[in-house]
């Protein structure tokens, strides 16, 4: 330059009109250089001035102007020009860093921030009127309505930090100044139409496609202000119409298709590129474990990015403040649109994926992080009256966990109430103050909460309908998958029986549908459960939420208030059930739960699965159990869950008896299924109490309850595990008969080969039926048998009470019979241990129990109540159990008890043979009317006016809580003593005694 030349010193003039045209690319005289335009009017104009052809910072934006204005086809198009003189004015900006002469320094460094900032100026000009300086071929018409702007791939190149697809990265400082100092008139159709491009470049692109270039794009621009306020201006920032659906938001709103880009499987219609299914797990079994962890790990970073890219998007939106109310608008939107994503069948055309939710979920939680910190301190910006009175999210409709949607509406419309009871707490009345705080949404005004409130519900919301979903919909892919491959193997063993082109064709159909859903069960695999951190902060989160829910009845302690408030009592059922879900979804994920803080979890169960006034759903309540489950020592595979059994203070007092209250709760659900999910669910219960029996001091709270409560949920509770018994055996003998005649049916080949291909397949599959149910049966039958076995051992009393003593005996007898009665050959199997039929077991603990109780019988009642039972017992059935109890080399001392007590009721037998002889003929009044039996204490049934004997009628109250006669409500202590029947009962036993004794003195 000419500061470093030897040449004579240029004045300032000089040195800025050199620069000038090196930066603008123009000349006032004619150049012989192309790259140099001659502006041959400009410069007679500026003649005609009188002033010298120099240029000069006054003439920068004229020259500029005129120069955009050159129609020619070797000009430079406009964008392009203008990016130019921006690039070599910060070009000719560092050649001057060093210069010596401040003040000509000083002045050339105002010439150059002129040209910058009219090259910039301009810049939005044209982009906003591309044809204002005669049309821009950079500038391209898509779509007939959006231009693909030359910002964006400048945009690309920067946030990728190097050439993208040939682009030059654009000079330091042009998009920020770009952006930053243009009005907002100008910049938003620009900016509008990039989000649109921007949406444009990501639709339908999956996981391993381009996405992270447009994503840093999107956080690029929505960093400036203008570019926040344009965004969420979009007409597509949320779609509106008749036909606005979940996919459609998804699909068609400027942030939705960001959402969608996913692992997860999506309905074919929606597929996105490339096919992440296909591409990492096809033929998945034949891959090395290598290369599937290589593709799990390439997932797990590329979502994570996604995660992480989208939550800063979110984040800058909400930070601003002129468009968080709409981001929380956006949000709400989403969720409301999609509620029926909870839906077990799901319509993808109404929905969206499982990945946008997924995506959400993922956000959400990390929008959520800074209140989840391990004091949750603050969990009291949480307002519960936001369920009712938001005016944001629909969630009202929601199922409740005890409030009916009429008890709801009945409080709302009830000035001044704040609880669905009658009664209030301190509890109630520091939430009447809370509500009266915020009722502003009642009288028509917009409600106000923190976003820490709307973040909470809307996040417990977006998990409902995303991750947990995402959970059920991979067990039922898991179930369709096992499904298909027993379905499978059956049809490969018929077409090697008797083939067929139709087989065939349903075999081949088969191994392309196992195919397509493994890999979707990979993919799924990768997006979710092996991101560990992902499934942590969503325990975070319902830590949060079930320590909130506890605050709502007055924190962890019990017992619970007689009354549940109304706050607990209306908040949807689905936030104790996911938490539940999800617990039990990590507990079987290998150290998914390490490092998680479960205390809180575990009081939480322990106070509300026996409480049905707080959560009324029974299914519910005996999910709390299914997590138990998973957490019992032996099975989590961590040491860590036992000391939530063994040291933990609620667990020690409550455990065990309330257990057995969701025992016999369970036996009424009001399902239709009822029936059968109780045996499932007193599985998941029994499993349990066999652990804690073998704890030492929760078998001491198990004698307690017994003693303390021998009349109360401990009665109710083995009078059910006796029912349970009873049908289970009852059944899985009944199947092993039925098994065997088809068993029959099928060796037979001669015969069997005549039928018709279609009854052979229905048979086939009957038999493979009839083997699941009898193998499912004898396990619960086993499991039953085994805690009557263990817990008799130690508690006799309520097993001798005089409603019980009588179920218990017949129950005995009946399956003594079944095991060494005359029928026990019929019940030979051929591999009796895959059904988990073990007779010989069983034997043992049936005699176990038999001497169990002859040791607690102190009032030698037991022996009467076996022989009494006129179905089953007989006296040959003790000496056939002993002689197999004798060969399989059980203990003497029981076998000697055993035919002890074996005699005591043959004996017993006699004498009332001999009692019944001497009665003769008894009077119809004496007998009840259920068992035909004599009665010894008569009571009235309050509704029906009918008497029965007591010990009777106490037996079917314990599963029963209804008058046999007309099926009005009855309890035990609505009954009735007759007196004067007893009474008249008394007098003729003794007077028939008398009458026989005075015939036999005078015999």
């Amino acid at each position: 330059m000419a500061t470093t030349s030897n040449k004579p010193q240029r004045s300032l003039q000089e040195i800025e009109d050199i620069m000038l045209r090196r930066i603008l690319s123009v000349s006032l005289a004619d150049s012989s250089d192309p790259g140099i335009f001659y502006l041959e009017m400009t410069a007679a104009e500026i003649l005609s001035e009188g002033k010298d052809l120099k240029l000069t910072r006054d003439l920068i934006e004229r020259v500029l102007i005129d120069r955009l204005s050159v129609q020619s086809p070797n000009a430079e198009p406009p964008f392009n020009y203008l990016l130019g003189c921006y690039r070599r004015a910060v070009d000719e900006l560092k050649k001057i860093a060093n210069m010596k002469d401040k003040n000509v320094k000083s002045e050339l460094e105002l010439s150059i921030k002129q040209v910058k900032k009219l090259s910039v100026s301009y810049c939005r000009i044209h982009l906003g009127n591309p044809d204002l300086f005669g049309g821009d071929s950079s500038v391209v018409r898509k779509s007939g309505h959006s231009n693909v702007s030359p910002v964006l791939p400048l945009i690309f190149a920067m946030v990728d930090g190097f050439n993208s697809g040939g682009i030059q990265p654009p000079p330091p400082g042009f998009l920020e100044e770009f952006f930053r100092e243009g009005d907002f008139d100008s910049l938003d159709p620009i900016l509008k139409g990039l989000y649109e491009d921007l949406r444009g470049n990501v639709l339908k692109v999956s996981v391993l496609g381009n996405f992270q270039q447009p994503l840093r794009a999107l956080l690029f621009l929505v960093s400036f202000n203008v570019g926040a306020k344009s965004l969420v201006s979009h007409k597509w920032w949320i779609p509106t119409g008749a036909y606005v659906n979940g996919r459609v938001i998804e699909m068609t709103s400027i942030l939705g298709p960001f959402f969608h880009i996913s692992a997860s499987p999506d309905n074919t219609i929606f597929k996105s590129e490339p096919d992440v299914g296909q591409q990492c797990f096809s033929d998945a079994t034949n891959r090395r474990p290598a290369d599937l962890l290589s593709s799990f790990t390439t997932i797990k970073t590329l979502v994570n990015n996604l995660y992480d890219g989208l939550a800063e998007v979110l984040l800058a939106l909400l930070k601003n403040g002129d468009t968080r109310e709409s981001v929380l608008q956006y949000l709400a939107e989403v969720i409301n649109r999609n509620a029926t994503r909870a839906h077990i069948q799901v319509d993808p055309l109404s929905c969206a994926s499982s990945g946008m939710f997924i995506n959400l979920s993922a956000v959400m939680l990390k929008l959520s992080e800074p209140f989840l910190d391990a004091n949750l301190s603050k969990r009291n910006k949480i307002d519960p009256n936001y369920v009712f009175h938001n005016d944001r999210l629909d969630l009202r409709g929601l199922t409740a966990l005890l409030a009916s949607s009429e008890e709801i509406t009945q409080w709302l419309n009830t000035p001044g109430k704040t609880d669905i009871s009658a009664q209030s707490n301190d509890v109630e009345n520091r939430l009447v103050q809370s509500q009266e705080a915020t009722s502003s949404g009642r009288s028509g005004e917009k409600s106000k909460y923190s976003f820490i409130c709307e973040c909470f519900f809307m996040t417990a919301r977006v998990l409902n309908l995303g991750l947990l979903k995402a959970f059920s919909d991979f067990k039922h892919l898991v179930q369709e998958i096992s499904r298909c491959e027993d379905m499978l193997s059956t049809f490969k063993a018929l077409q090697e029986q008797t083939p067929s082109q139709q087989l065939q064709q349903d075999i081949d159909r088969l191994e392309k549908d196992i195919e397509l859903y493994s890999q979707e069960k990979l993919c799924y695999e990768a997006q979710i459960l092996r991101d560990g951190s992902l499934i942590q902060h969503a325990l975070s989160f319902y830590r949060l939420m079930l320590v909130w829910l506890v605050s709502l009845v007055g924190g962890f302690k019990m017992p619970l208030p007689s009354t549940c408030p109304k706050e607990f009592a209306s908040m949807p059922e689905h936030f104790v059930e996911d938490a539940m879900e999800l617990l039990i979804f990590a507990s079987r994920i290998p150290k998914a739960l390490d490092g998680v803080l479960l205390d809180d979890f575990m009081n939480f169960i322990i106070m509300f699965m026996a409480s049905p006034t707080y959560i009324r759903n029974p299914y519910l309540r005996a999910k709390m159990v299914e997590v138990l489950n998973c957490w019992m020592p032996r099975r989590s595979g961590s040491s860590a869950t036992a000391s939530l059994f063994e040291g933990h203070q609620l667990s020690l007092e409550y455990l065990v008896r309330n257990l057995m209250k969701l025992y016999v709760d369970i036996e009424l659900t009001g399902s239709h299924t009822q029936f059968y999910d109780k045996f499932n669910i007193r599985h998941n219960i029994a499993e349990l109490l066999e652990y804690l029996w073998q704890v030492p001091s929760h078998r001491d709270i198990w004698r307690k309850i017994a003693k303390e409560e021998e009349k109360g949920v401990y009665l109710n509770f083995l009078n059910f595990l006796i029912n349970d018994s009873i049908y289970l055996l009852d059944e899985s003998l009944s199947k092993i008969l039925e098994l065997k005649a088809l068993e029959a049916e099928m060796s037979n080949t001669t015969e069997w080969e005549r039928r018709p291909a279609q009854e052979r397949q229905e048979r086939t599959r009957l038999f493979h039926s009839q083997e699941n149910i009898i193998r499912i049966d004898m396990k619960l039958a086993n499991e039953d048998l085994s805690m009557l076995t263990f817990t008799s051992k130690q508690i006799t009393a309520p097993f001798l009470l005089p409603e019980m003593v009588d179920r218990v005996a017949t129950m005995l007898n009946y399956f003594l019979l079944q095991l060494v009665g005359p029928q026990r050959r019929s019940l030979t199997l051929k591999d009796p241990e895959k059904y988990e039929f073990r007779p010989k077991q069983l034997l043992e603990q049936i005699v176990c129990i038999y001497v169990h109780l002859a040791r607690g019988d102190n009032e030698n009642i037991f022996p009467a109540a076996i022989s009494k039972d006129g179905r089953s017992y007989n006296e040959q059935l003790f000496t056939a159990a002993v002689d197999v109890l004798r060969r399989i080399g059980k203990d003497g001392r029981v076998i000697q008890e055993f035919i002890e007590l074996g005699t005591k009721a043959r004996v017993a037998a006699s004498e009332a043979m001999d009692a019944e002889a001497s009665l003769g003929e008894i009077p119809d009044e004496f007998l009840d009317p259920i068992q035909y039996t004599l009665m010894k204490d008569p009571v009235i049934l309050p509704s029906s006016r009918i008497t029965v004997d007591r010990p009777v009628i106490q037996r079917h109250l314990l599963s029963d809580n209804t008058d046999p006669f007309n099926r009005s409500h009855l309890t035990v202590d609505m009954l009735i003593p007759n007196t004067e029947l007893k009474a008249r009962i008394e007098e003729f036993v003794r007077s028939q005694e008398l009458k026989r004794h005075g015939e036999d003195f005078s015999l």
